[in-house]
């Protein structure tokens, strides 16, 4: 079975910032190698924050952000579901971050993915069985 590799919204945002080359561009190498082995999962969450932050912080056209979710839908899509929310919430309390970050960590898991590719938690930190890497500190 394939290591399964979650993406966070931040690496998606990264790999379309024309604003930080770097990040732009091993965003971009991640993705890549990631989708040659069918191994990147996002989930509907990610997708809604994708849009909302390349139009708003990004300044990019709506429809080409349109375009480039279409794009995304060759990758595995977790669909949020009530049941993730409840534990998404305990999740946050137990683990101390936000539950929009645990709603994450909860949709990873339920992909069956080892890996969490994200700024936004601590690298190396294990929840839920699903370990923590920002690819960014390497």
């Amino acid at each position: 079975m394939k290591n399964k590799i979650f993406f966070d919204t931040n690496i998606l945002v990264h790999s379309v910032d024309k604003f930080n080359k770097q990040k732009q561009k091993k965003a971009r190498l991640l993705l890549k190698e990631a989708a040659n082995e069918n191994a990147v999962v996002i989930s509907t969450q990610v997708l809604q924050e994708f849009y909302v932050t390349a139009v708003k912080k990004l300044n990019a056209n709506p429809l080409v952000v349109k375009e480039i979710i279409n794009s995304f839908e060759k990758f595995d899509i977790i669909a949020v579901t009530v049941e993730m929310i409840k534990d998404a919430v305990d999740i946050s309390l137990l683990n101390k971050i936000s539950f929009w970050d645990a709603l994450i960590v909860v949709s990873a898991e339920a992909a069956k993915c080892s890996a969490l590719l994200t700024e936004d938690l601590n690298s190396g930190q294990i929840i839920k069985g699903v370990k923590v890497v920002n690819p960014f500190l390497e």
